[in-house]
This record gives structure tokens, sequence and C-alpha cells, in this order.
């Protein structure tokens, strides 16, 4: 549930400075390119702005990027659908569906003529974002054009999607063209965030005479919409005023006056990307995915897609029209919208959405952070972002739940406050910017003495704050809060250990160690052995409560937090015991594995559920549960799950194919159930970005453990899924890569199989290698060095992995891939100078297939209770159960 808010101005006065040197010239440049940098921790500020605009990893993988090559100016890809008095022709047609690299072709005077009523959808070969500009040809009578914009293809037409949850729709912006031709565009304040649908129509006037019976057609096939937009107050956006007037009026020739009607002839569009603009090339990539799985490679491409797009001008903020009410006090009627709020300081920001709510929300960042560090580091919209919510930080430490409008009164949640905490030692971790955390040390101890003031005689953190990511029942001693409090001391302890200098007073680490043995204990009380999983509190969703739930979220979070599972350590007792001891668990205490398997158990068709929102299934905890399948040793239930959910996300009806959204219905459908609304859903949200970073520490198994990567360790899992994968990113330190494949001795039926890996991490680094878990081998960086891991069964019957050191081992290409080295850098020829063993790629590898699942079933009268704002009485749970 989202708190009342009150707002007051947040000002920008202080913008980032540009660093003039040339982009070859940064830290990140010379550190991959000439040499790396030491391997103490260090208070050396970090330079990453001016990004590259080369891609630092070139290859065949750059086709799955969806950045364009031009970013001020992205053509229509085709048109997806015209309707009434439009005119075409086959130059028109041809120069408009020309690709964003030729937009030469166009005949003058051919172009595409709108009259009264007539209606233009064109199609955008991602979802992209930004301000809409047209080539004018010629006018006639002073046209006002309405534009619509929309992410999914379920809600492009005449009426865009929304940004407001007042009302079904945003309003269309009209688009006063009066006598004006050749190059016009819609107002800076304007910029929409995300859309890959974009609808040009020429509503009826009362005054337009046309008569002819395909415009009287076409004026009522556009009024008679999916809704009933004639219930709507419909004149578009006005900030200071509104005429409310039906759409009727608008699109029917009723009540009209006779003189000649307004037409405007198009020769082109095309919009200018005002996202990421950290960086002048947003192809140029420093860090890359490429595996067997096409899909997986399309999936990590639209999480790093997703995060660029919510990357923005902190002057083009916030979509939250009536939060910004009452700072900017406008006066924008409902369902209005623009992006000229400022949320931050600086050039560039992290939020949480394109379209919408262009907020810093802290939530995204644990997920977010690292899959910006690995696709284009533009760590410096992450920096902004947390910056801005340690300037607005109260009085009694605690941390806002968003950045402005929020953040002035007291707007806050237990566990976006830890959210805060948790996203400021991943921005140290891949950035190195010891520096920047020195000046917010004390602000962060602050912040983290707030919650555990919170943990009380039950070993739990009694949340004072219903809001979190929207899900209801967040109330009481809170499993996901209590297991993110574990896991922010840790991470604290470690912070602690970076800043440690003879400078410094090191707050006491036992003290924070002893309250994680507090809190395990605590998180103990919620186990429950009839399900193999946590309960949500000691109230009503215990194990034994009248409403016992075992949420998706709190879960995940126990097996990231590392908590002991040792039945050595923890009273691991009967919950039907009130004081919980001396009755131990008949079936012992839990383990990682189990509890991974049982959250693997609810899968549907299209994703993992988060039980504790009915009839949802969001990215955002299946983010996190990722994470948890991987702290339990299972990287093969995440990448299983990638597929199935996040499958869905970019394939799945009404989804854009180019972006993953913020949510959706547990019977796949489009909609959110957070909102009454399906078309409020964000398509391009940062918090769905999971698979990017998860991809590249699970599947790779390259995880930084140092500030920048000066400490590494490098464990890949190929999983059953995958014959092969390669990717790597860059830091200030230098680069690291790693490929894996699988291999098979050659010459002989039945030979030995294996999986090989070839690791590069940066001169002046060290780390461990490792595979299966168990081997470990500590390698200092600066050079390639490659391993072959066999799984060898022991006497008992268990499998072992043995990692054998390839350094005295020639490589070469196979004959086969030499016509596409890179394409096939797989097909590897490795050979022992020692014995002439003989390893070539094992091409009999195929993945297994995938479990079939029943598709989820929607409980309407549960979703009707948990909307963020009910619907009006106009809008019937009908249209939805329809869509």
């Amino acid at each position: 549930m989202f708190l009342c808010l009150i707002h007051t101005l947040f000002s920008l006065s202080c913008p980032m400075r540009h660093h003039c040197r040339p982009w070859w010239a940064t830290p990140l440049f010379v550190a991959v390119v000439v040499s790396a940098l030491g391997n103490s921790v260090s208070d050396d500020p970090i330079v990453y702005e001016p990004l590259p605009n080369v891609t630092l990893f070139p290859g065949p993988w750059d086709e799955y990027i969806k950045a364009p090559k031009n970013k001020s100016h992205i053509l229509p890809a085709r048109f997806w659908k015209v309707r009434g008095n439009v005119s075409t022709s086959t130059s028109a047609t041809a120069s408009w569906g020309k690709n964003e690299e030729d937009s030469a072709g166009h005949v003058r005077g051919s172009g595409i003529v709108l009259g009264p009523g007539g209606v233009l959808t064109v199609e955008f070969k991602e979802n992209y974002g930004g301000r809409v500009c047209f080539d004018i040809e010629s006018v006639g009578h002073n046209p006002v054009i309405h534009l619509a914009y929309s992410e999914s293809p379920l809600f492009a037409g005449p009426v865009p999607d929304a940004t407001t949850d007042r009302q079904e729709r945003d309003l269309p912006l009209p688009f006063e063209l009066g006598d004006r031709t050749g190059t016009v565009c819609v107002g800076s304040e304007y910029v929409r965030g995300a859309f890959k649908y974009l609808t040009i129509s020429l509503p009826y006037r009362s005054s337009d005479a046309s008569g002819d019976s395909d415009s009287t057609s076409a004026g009522e096939s556009q009024g008679a919409s999916l809704f009933s937009w004639d219930t709507l107050d419909y004149m578009g956006q006005k900030i200071l005023g509104h005429d409310k007037r039906p759409l009727s009026s608008y699109l029917s020739k009723s009540r009209r006056q006779y003189y000649s009607p307004a037409w405007v002839s198009i020769a082109s569009l095309w919009v200018n990307c005002t996202a990421f603009p950290s960086q002048t090339n947003g192809r140029a990539y420093s860090g890359y995915f490429y595996s067997s799985s096409s899909l997986l490679n399309r999936i990590w491409y639209a999480g790093a897609w997703t995060l660029q797009l919510s990357t923005l001008d902190p002057k083009e903020g916030s979509a939250l029209i009536d939060y910004n009410r009452l700072v900017d006090h406008n006066n924008s009627p409902v369902g209005s919208w623009y992006s000229n709020f400022t949320i931050a300081n600086g050039t560039a920001v992290t939020t949480d959405g394109a379209k919408r709510d262009r907020v810093v929300w802290p939530g995204d960042m644990f997920i977010a952070i690292p899959g910006i560090a690995v696709s284009t580091y533009d760590m410096v919209a992450v920096r902004n972002a947390l910056d801005v919510l340690y300037d607005h930080q109260y009085a009694d430490g605690s941390l806002p739940y968003a950045g402005p409008p929020m953040g002035w009164h007291g707007e806050f949640s237990d566990t976006y406050h830890l959210h805060t905490l948790l996203g400021t030692y991943a921005y140290v971790l891949y950035s190195g910017d010891v520096g920047w955390l020195r000046t917010r040390w004390p602000a962060y101890l602050e912040a983290l003495k707030v919650s555990i003031a919170k943990v009380d005689h039950l070993g739990l953190l009694h949340v004072s704050s219903v809001a979190d990511w929207l899900r209801p029942g967040m109330t009481g001693h809170n499993l996901e809060a209590s297991a993110m409090l574990h896991t922010a001391v840790s991470k604290s302890i470690i912070l602690a250990t970076w800043l440690a200098n003879p400078n410094t007073t090191a707050p006491d680490h036992r003290s924070w160690t002893a309250l994680q043995h507090t809190l395990e204990n605590g998180l103990a009380r919620l186990y429950c052995p009839s399900t193999g999983l946590f309960s949500d509190n000691v109230g009503a969703r215990s194990c034994t409560g009248t409403s016992h739930l075992d949420p998706q979220d709190g879960n995940s979070w126990a097996l990231i937090s590392g908590l002991d599972l040792r039945a050595s350590r923890r009273p691991w007792t009967d919950p039907k015991s009130p004081t919980r001891a001396n009755t131990t668990l008949p079936t012992g205490p839990p383990t990682a594995r189990n509890i991974s398997a049982n959250l693997r158990a609810r899968w549907t068709r299209y994703g993992a559920p988060a039980v504790e929102f009915p009839n949802v299934i969001s990215p955002f905890a299946s983010g996190f549960e990722l994470l948890a399948h991987c702290a339990a040793a299972d990287v093969a239930a995440a990448v299983e799950l990638i597929l199935l959910e996040w499958g869905h996300l970019l394939d799945g009806r009404g989804f854009t194919n180019s972006t993953l959204a913020e949510g959706f219905r547990v019977d796949g459908n489009v909609q959110y159930p957070a909102y009454w609304s399906a078309a409020r859903n964000s398509h391009a949200h940062g918090w769905a970005s999971g698979p990017t970073g998860v991809l590249t520490a699970g599947v790779l198994g390259i995880e930084l453990v140092a500030p920048g990567g000066a400490e590494w360790a490098v464990h890949p899992d190929l999983t059953p899924w995958l014959g092969w994968a390669r990717g790597g990113f860059a830091t200030a330190r230098g680069r690291f890569e790693v490929k894996v494949w699988r291999v098979v001795e050659a010459g002989e039926e039945g030979g030995r199989k294996g999986v090989a890996m070839e690791v590069l991490t940066p001169e002046g680094t060290k780390g461990t290698v490792g595979f299966g878990g168990e081997v470990v081998r500590e390698v200092d960086g600066g050079r390639v060095r490659r391993w072959v891991a066999w799984d060898v069964f022991a006497e008992s019957g268990e499998g072992k992995v043995v990692l054998e050191d390839l350094a005295g081992w020639s490589v070469r290409p196979s004959a086969s891939s030499l016509d596409a080295p890179q394409e096939k850098w797989y097909e590897l020829v490795l050979v022992s100078k020692s014995d002439g063993t003989v390893l070539v790629f094992d091409d009999q590898f195929a993945p297994p297939v995938m479990q079939e699942r029943p598709v989820g079933v929607v409980d309407w009268s549960e979703m009707e209770k948990h909307f963020k704002t009910p619907p009006p009485e106009r809008c019937r749970m009908e249209s939805l159960r329809n869509l």
C-alpha cells in the first residue's frame, strides 16, 4: 500500500561536472587496454564518464543489442494499422518503412495524408522512448493531430496506454501544427518514456465538413474502441485547464458547422530517444553474454535494454502527476501526463521504469545494479540515484520510500529502506568507489541502526510500515524484512573492512555478528515442516495461523541471506509449540536445496507465482528467487525459471518482445494485478532485469569479491540447459571474461566427457576458480587460463569433480569453425602435449524438454481486494476477464 504522499519542491542545484578528456583516456578504457589498478582498496575517485563509444567485446552477440545505432533519429519499422481518412502511396510506404540506418528515399509530395477521422498507427522495431518529431510537407486549415502511445499492441490505437491510476487510459496528446511545415517536434516536457506503437489521429471537429461515407465510418470505428471511451472527458491534455467533452463529439460529425476540413501531409516521423544520457552510443556495451540458447541471449539483452531505457535525464522524471502536484502545483486534468519533473542531481539517473514511474525506487537496486554493471557500466546513474535517497534521509536516520517527488514528509518502507543499504553495497562492489562510500558511511550507519532497533525479543524485525512492492500483508514480525536485515548486516561487515584504515573508527563487528545469530534464531520460528518453507510472519500468516502463507519474496531472501541452517546452531523446533522450545522437528532442519526445490514445485506454466500477492507473477520477486536458487547451488533451477517466466515476458501475447514488464497475471495475461487498468503495466521495468546479472554470475560464474574486482571468484555452471556459453564485462580494473563449453575425448567410443573453461581476469587482481561447488584454485589475474572439469564417480557412487589444468595443452580451431570463428568459437580442438589426448566439442549435447505445468487460475474476488486504487464503477471486472 502506498502512503499518503505530501511533497515539497525538489530543486536541481548541483549538476555533475563533465570530464573533458576523451573517452579513450578514462580509467575504464586505460585499465582495460593498457594496465590495471593495484590490489589495495583505494579512496581514489572512479571516473565513469564519458563512457566508451565503442563496444569493448565486439562479436556476433551484438545482434541482440536493442539500442539503436542513432538514438536521435529512430524511424518506425512499419505501418501497423491504417484506418479511415488516410491516403498513402507506394513511395510513402517505402520511405516510412526504412530502418534507422537509411532514412533516404522519400519523394516530396507523396507523404501520408490524414484528414478528419484518419487514424494511422506505426510500429517501431523495439520498445523505445523519447520525443516524437515529424517532417511536415503541407497542412490545411490548422490541423491538430492527436498522439497516442502504447508499449503493448493490445492498447495501440487512438487512446494511449496508461501512466495514471485514476482512469483506465491516459489522454491523447494534442499537437497543434498550425501552418508549420518542415521539422516539428513535441515539446521537451512530453517525452514519452516507452512505446513501441504510436497512433496519429485527426479527430473530427464540430467545424469539419467532410461528408463522405468513408469518413463517417472511420469516425464511428474510432469511437467504437475496446472500452467505452465516450464516457471519458476527452480533449487531450491542457496543463492549465480541461475542456470536458465526450469523445463522441470529436469522432462523430454531429453538430458540425460547414467549412473546409483540416488535413496534414506527413513525409516522415522519428523519435529522438533521450534515455541513457551517459552514453553517446547506446550500443557501446562494456559487457556481453552469448550462449547456445538464443532465448537466454535475448533475455539477457532485453534486461540490459530495459535498464538503459529506464536510465533518464534527471530533469525528465516522474510520471506520477498526482504526486507531483503537491510539489509543482500542476493543474493537469486526470489522465494527463508529462515528463519534466526533476528527480535527482547530475546528468543521468537510474529509475524504476521507462514509462512509469520514472522515479528513483530503491527496491529495484539489488537487481538492477548488477545488470547495469555487466552491460553498460553506467555507474554514474546508479550513484546519482543513491545520492538523492541519502540527501533526503530523515532526521531519525530513516531513508525515504522513494526519491522525489517522495521523500519530504516521512514516506517510508522498512524493506525499501534496507534496499538502499543493499544498493550501496552493490554500487561500491562494482564501481570500486570507496571514496564515495566514506562520505556516505555515517548516514549509512544511522540508517542501519533504524532497522536494528526494530528487532525485538522474538528475534525478528517488527516492521512499522505496510509499504513494500505493493504486495499486501506487510505487517508484524516479517520474514522478508528480517532476512533482508540479515543480508544487510553481512554486507555492512564487508563494507566496514573495505573502509578500515588508521583514521577510521570501525564499528564493533561482534555486535553485528551477534545480531545475525539473533535473527537466525528468530527466523527459525517461521519454518513450517509441513511445507518445507518459511511462513510470512508470527501472526495470522504463520505456520499455524488462520491465513498461513509461505511468501516467495521472504523465502528467497532467507536463502540469499546465507541463513545458517545447521541443526547444531539453530533451535529448529516444532511451530505448534507456543514457546518454540524443547520440541525438535521430526523431519530435522531444512536445507537450502530443499527450500529451493519447494519453491520450484510451485511454478505454473508462465513462471513462479508470488503467493503473497494473489494472482501475481512478479519478475521482481522472481528475480530474488533466481538469486535464491543460485545461493542454494541450484543454478539449473534459476536458468529453468528464466526460460519459463522471462520467455513469456518476451514472447507472450501483449508483451513487447523487446523489454521486460513489471509483472503479469498468473494466467499469463498482460495485466499486472496491482492495477485495475491493464494498460498501466510498465513494460520496461528495471526490477524485471534479474536474468542479466544472474546469467553472468550464475552460468558464467563471474562474481566480484572486492571493490571493482580487485578480488574475484569464477565458478561457472552450464547447467543441463546449455552446451556452451561465454561472456564478460569490464570495470575500472580491466576485463573479466569466461568461456565454458562441453568437451569429449576424441577417437574412442564412449570417451570421457567434461566441461572446459577459459578465464581471463585483469592483471594485478587475484581470485579463485572452481567448478561444481567443490574445486577451488587460487589464481592471479593478467593472463588467459584454461581448465577442464571431469565428472568422476567415486567408489561410493557419488559424483566428484576433478579440475585439470590445461596449461600444457595446445588450442586450435576446428576445420568446421574456420568460416565463422566467433559464431563457432566453441568448436576448439584441445591437444595434450604430454600424452596426445584430444578434446573436441561435444556436439551430441541436447537440453532437456521443459516440464509441462498447469496454467495459473485467477481468483477474481481476491484481485479486486488488492488493487492499489479501486477502479471507478464504470470499469467492471468483466472487461479485464475478456482481455
